[in-house]
Parts: C-alpha cells; structure tokens; sequence
C-alpha cells in the first residue's frame, strides 16, 4: 500500500498536473472505485467543476473543488492515478477516466479493486467521515516538537510498531516506513512505548521525520510488484535505500555482523536486525 511518500509524491505532482483545469467529462467503469455514492451522483458533482488545491490527509489525496465539494482519493493496496492523453491507450483496471476541458484526462487503475474514490464536504470530512476525522498528527504537514511526540509516545501502552502504524496517533506510515525508522533508531519493533528513555525518544522521532523526508526525496519506494508508481507511471527509487524491509537473509548494512531476519508481528512481515535493534 502506498505510505506517505508515494502520497505525497503523487500530491506534489497533482499540485502542478491538475489545479486550476475543469473537469468536462467523468467515465466510471468500475463499480467497486466509487462506492460511497452512485456513479451518477459522483460525476454529476465533478463534471463542470475546477480544481482549485490539492491537499494529503495521511495517505488520503483531497482535491478542493470550486463548487465546495472535495474530490477524495484512497489508492489503498494498487490504485494508481496516471496522466494521460485521450488518445493514449487504456490500460487495464482502468476504472475511472476524468477528462479536463483543456485536454488531457486523470485515470484511476486499480488491479485489486481495494481503492476508492468519492465526493465529500468539508465539514463532512471532520466530524462525519471516521477514517479521515481521526486521522492523527501528519509528520510531514504538522512537524511537531520531540517533547510532543514523547507524550503522544506515552499517551498509550502498546508496541513501538503497532504506535507507528496507528493511523489515529501518526498518519501516513504503514509497514516500509515502519521498519526503516525503528531500523535507524535501533529499536527493536516489540519494545513498549513505555520503555523508551528520553535519549530514545529523541533518537526516533528524528529517525522518523529524516526518514520521511528522505523517502518524499526520492518519490517513494516501488517494491517487485511495481504496484506503486507516481502520475506518469515511473517509480520510486527509495527502495535501493532501505536498510531493512524486504531484505531478508541479507547482511546488515550498519553492523556487518548479522543478516536481516524477517518475522511476522500483526500479521504483517517484519524486517530488522537482531544486533543493532534493542
């Protein structure tokens, strides 16, 4: 699933591919993209519309319209939103094809059919629509203080990854970044959140934001399954960067003592390093 950076990649290029065209035209051939609303209602609420910002609420896109309404996107496991001319081919899980009057159309390819789209007001999106409402603190939108973080650390017990992926306290990172951060910050994943030292503390929180940062730098990470690519269909290069995730049986790049050992910790694989992680 895309994390923060490939969301925020793909908003920057949003930000500077569609703000200010007007939509002419919507084409909606899959069902299961536009569930929230009826096809009908959804293209009878963008057609004729402009848009005017593009905004990232942790792995949610939110593209302002002129007529008050925000056009919400969710990729989840393998949307992909691709530039495209009209006379350019349609790939496919091609499901939803908007079209701007001044020519060229936004396409939404979803091969597992677990993205979304739909239409929302913004007050519906703080206090009605729960996943979005809930959202916690966007490291990258809202930078906050490391004394912050360490009592939003220990505002509740749980495990250091489990607090990372918990949409309602960090949004945006899901299990690549997960593991990248508490790599760098040689922290074990199943350590508590309240078992940190105020030196620990600081070291993740740092580790946290650089990793980030360095991740949006380099336009995500683009696994094997190339589920992940940005607008114009190119991927990330942040995976020839990471220190641990996906590289299982591999030695550790810090110690050069130890392979990387992969497990599984919420149904989900873990990559760390026995050695440099405690």
């Amino acid at each position: 699933m895309p994390e923060l950076p490939e969301v925020e990649t793909i908003r920057r290029q949003l930000e500077r591919e569609v703000v200010g065209r007007k939509v002419k035209t919507v084409d909606v051939t899959g069902k299961r993209s536009i569930r929230r609303q009826t096809p009908e209602e959804f293209k009878a609420g963008l057609e004729g519309a402009k848009i005017t910002g593009v905004q990232r609420k942790g792995k949610y896109l939110l593209l302002a319209l002129d007529n008050g309404s925000v056009w919400i996107i969710h990729l989840r496991m393998s949307g992909q939103l691709r530039r495209a001319a009209a006379k350019d081919p349609v790939a496919e899980h091609t499901h939803v094809v908007v079209t701007f009057t001044q020519g060229g159309q936004l396409r939404f390819l979803d091969p597992r059919t677990f993205g979304e789209m739909f239409l929302a007001t913004p007050d519906e999106i703080t206090s009605e629509i729960e996943e979005l409402s809930t959202l916690g603190v966007d490291p990258v939108e809202t930078p906050m203080s490391w004394v912050d973080f360490g009592h939003l650390l220990r505002s509740k017990k749980m495990k250091l990854k489990a607090f990372l992926t918990d949409q309602s306290m960090i949004a945006g990172i899901g299990n690549i970044y997960a593991d990248e951060i508490l790599f760098d910050s040689g922290l074990r994943f199943d350590r508590e959140t309240d078992s940190l030292t105020t030196q620990e503390i600081r070291r993740l929180y740092r580790s946290l934001v650089e990793i980030l940062y360095e991740a949006c730098k380099y336009g995500g990470s683009t696994l094997a399954d190339r589920q992940y690519v940005d607008l114009f269909g190119k991927g990330g290069d942040y995976q020839q960067h990471h220190q641990v995730y996906d590289r299982e049986k591999q030695p550790c790049r810090r110690c050069r003592r130890n392979d990387i050992v992969k497990t599984k910790f919420a149904s989900r694989s873990t990559f760390y390093c026995e050695v440099c992680q405690v």
